[in-house]
């Protein structure tokens, strides 16, 4: 005993007792998500190790990163000073405050993992940003009072067990030429920390829940911050741009498509030889709305019974992949059609403006385009770039109180913006205009309430099942409505997620958390049909297009879906790092360090099975995501002047 006090006894003693109390915390965390993952983590004794060594290496990390400010207060107080009792009040409050971090991180991360199977990443980093939703959520969906109690109660308990540790420091004089060497021989660590340590380190398994488990979360945070942004040409593989656009234009070859002569450009002009077509488009993009939720892909709950009786009656896609796992990445491919470029989306960087979007192909053919979004657009940005590329923005601030029936953090209900797009409808329709209109709902997300007596799931479960019945109501209710207007025989109703509920898995990007119902309903005007073909969100907009048979000057990096060479598919799927190329049924990952990977996918189990590269498939797969990199950076995805001949 006398041996381990004799650590702490050290004018840099409390340096120790932090690397106790944040060890421990980080060992109960990875023990939790552990047992939470239990049977996924298909367990060995390499892979324990893995778990805990790797995450030892980036809990010590971690640790000196927060014990920089304890270590600037050990070094500068002088001893006449840090030996008087009084000085025991400001260490404890940095302390205390310090453990209330740790000990809040321990329930983050619990719930974050719960809810996304991953440590922290960019999702995290945006929820901070977005306190307003975020923190209305967190009160709606948890009992903060007790929580908020538990946590302060645990953070005094931790205190008062290390308190003799920590008082220990006082003990032992140290000048302070001493102390400065102590104090730069500790700043080595986060530094050599900051500078020499990624977030890679832990991916030392096929398993991704064990390359999660041995990371830690509140350096994943840290990473995801940082790294909102990552330039593909110099983190990933690339080709020559000459060879990259060569392939991507003849890929996008199409017989009514003329190419500009500019070599380095993807532009075309679309021309056809019969007339376009003035029908309207209502395109209603659903909050996590996973593949497995329908009967179709297995789900037994009848949690979908409306879309799944609606499959037979409309244009259904069997093989629609999400191209990443957050709401703004599926608005930039359903509006933009470009494949998701590394970092975060467009949708949320600067100098988004004026972007060539969906929206603004058809208000230059004189639609009414609107944006409607039940919450606040404000959120990810939706507003300012929607707003800016085509798009008049109407969101819950708009909707008239009478329509709506209940509001939680994320906005109003359903059915509220839905009804309120009825009436924008009418309103186009009124002024002899046709209309797009862009729907994205929020109700199928966590606290998971909807208004009562709609469903036969109580709010009060506040299950996902419910969330996805209600918004599977909601839809019907909308259709049914609109068929009583004189628009509706004249117009294409779209039905598509936005991304899946969950997108991790065992392995990295697993196929099967990407794959979305997507399904355009219009009796009067497109024939019933199983669309077996894969599919990426990207293409959507160019095939609307088609269908229209629209005249105009694209920049869409998506295809049409029905004037493309057979063979030529393929779907994009990604995170903020790794970007994966889904085609003749494999998948290629691309990721940071010019790292190359091949792999057979299951697409019904998410498994990745390595392969040799292909270095047919390797380049296509280089040229589409440097290609989409080029176009944003030299500013050629910006909207053009669009031919109305």
């Amino acid at each position: 005993m006398q041996k381990l006090k004799s650590i702490y006894n050290h004018r840099f003693g409390p340096l120790l007792v932090l690397a106790l109390i944040l060890f421990t915390l980080s060992f109960i965390t990875r023990v939790s998500l552990l047992l939470m993952s239990w049977s996924n983590i298909e367990l060995s004794a390499l892979h324990i190790i893995s778990i805990f060594f790797i995450g030892l290496f980036y809990d010590l990390v971690v640790c000196s990163f927060f014990a920089i400010p304890v270590a600037l207060y050990c070094w500068l107080m002088k001893d006449s000073w840090y030996q008087k009792k009084w000085q025991r009040m400001p260490l404890f409050i940095l302390f205390f405050l310090i453990t209330l971090i740790l000990v809040l991180n321990v329930g983050g991360e619990i719930i974050f993992w719960d809810e996304f199977n991953v440590r922290y990443n960019f999702i995290a980093v945006d929820y901070l940003v977005y306190t307003t939703e975020v923190l209305g959520n967190i009160w709606e969906s948890y009992n903060i009072p007790v929580i908020a109690s538990a946590v302060l109660l645990a953070t005094a308990a931790i205190l008062f067990v290390v308190r003799k540790k920590l008082t220990a420091s006082q003990a032992l004089s140290m000048r302070f030429g001493k102390r400065s060497l102590f104090f730069l021989a500790f700043m080595l660590l986060p530094v050599a920390g900051y500078f020499l340590v990624n977030n890679r380190f832990k991916n030392s398994s096929n398993n991704n829940y064990v390359n999660e488990l041995g990371g830690n979360g509140i350096y994943e945070f840290g990473a995801a911050f940082w790294n909102n942004e990552i330039d593909y040409n110099t983190f990933y593989a690339t080709r020559n741009d000459t060879a990259n656009f060569a392939l991507l234009r003849h890929l996008l070859q199409q017989p009514n498509a003329t190419f500009t002569s500019d070599p380095l450009s993807i532009e075309r002009r679309i021309k056809n030889d019969s007339p376009e077509h003035r029908w309207n488009i209502v395109l209603i993009s659903v909050e996590s709305f996973s593949g497995d939720y329908f009967k179709r892909f297995g789900n037994t709950e009848n949690i979908t019974p409306f879309l799944d009786s609606l499959i037979p009656h409309g244009l259904w896609f069997d093989q629609f992949y999400a191209t990443g796992t957050r709401t703004v990445r599926g608005l930039e491919a359903l509006s933009m059609a470009i494949p998701p470029t590394p970092g975060q989306s467009i949708v949320r960087r600067p100098d988004n403006d004026d972007m060539f979007t969906m929206g603004s192909v058809l208000k230059d053919k004189g639609y009414d385009c609107k944006y409607i979004y039940g919450g606040n657009a404000f959120f990810d940005n939706m507003g300012k770039f929607f707003g800016n590329s085509g798009y008049t923005v109407l969101d819950k601030r708009d909707i008239p109180d009478s329509l709506i029936h209940l509001t939680t953090a994320w906005g109003a209900d359903d059915e509220a913006a839905f009804d309120y797009t009825i009436q924008q409808c009418d309103k186009s329709f009124g002024s002899g205009k046709p209309f797009f209109n862009h729907i994205m709902t929020v109700s199928n997300h966590r606290p998971y309430i909807y208004p009562e007596g709609r469903i036969d799931i109580s709010p009060a479960h506040q299950s996902i099942q419910g969330a996805v019945k209600y918004t599977d109501y909601a839809i019907n209710k909308f259709i049914n409505d609109a068929q009583q207007k004189p628009w509706f025989n004249n117009t294409l109703f779209v039905i598509v997620s936005d991304h899946c509920a969950k997108s991790a898995g065992k392995t990295d990007l697993p196929v099967n958390r990407y794959h979305i119902p997507c399904i355009i309903y219009a009796p009067q005007l497109i024939k019933p049909a199983i669309e077996n073909r894969l599919a990426s969100q990207i293409d959507l907009a160019p095939t609307l297009l088609g269908m229209l048979n629209l005249n105009y000057t694209s920049r869409f990096l998506g295809y049409d879906l029905y004037k493309i060479n057979a063979g030529s598919e393929r779907a994009f799927i990604s995170t903020y790092q790794d970007m994966g190329f889904v085609a003749q049924d494999k998948l290629v990952i691309l990721s940071p360090r010019q790292k190359i990977k091949t792999y057979k996918p299951d697409f019904n189990t998410g498994l990745n099975t390595p392969i040799n590269n292909s270095n047919s498939l390797v380049n296509e797969a280089i040229a589409w995501y440097q290609v989409a990199s080029f176009q944003y950076k030299k500013g050629k995805y910006k909207s053009v002047k669009l031919i109305n001949k």
